[in-house]
């Protein structure tokens, strides 16, 4: 059993260093189209979060309005008795 795991550890070893580092380093054209890739991803999410925020506020500013509308016909009843 002994040495199962010691031939087991011993071709793991072997199976990790057989992997070039060089596999692991990122080349500046990947790095390029990394960040342009990011930053394409940012810009999209933000513009969509302010198309949120737009309508939001359209539908608060639609909301206050009625408000203001339905007071305003309140208050002409009122005073018009």
């Amino acid at each position: 059993m002994k040495r199962f795991v010691a031939l087991a550890l011993l071709a793991a070893c072997c199976l990790a260093s057989a992997v070039p580092a060089s596999a692991q380093r990122i080349t500046p054209e990947e790095n390029a189209r990394r960040s342009s890739k990011a930053s394409k991803k940012q810009a999209k999410m933000l513009k969509k979060a302010n198309k949120q925020q737009a309508k939001a506020s359209r539908k608060y500013a639609k909301k206050q309005a009625k408000e203001n509308a339905k007071a305003n016909r309140q208050l002409h009843k009122t005073r018009g008795r």
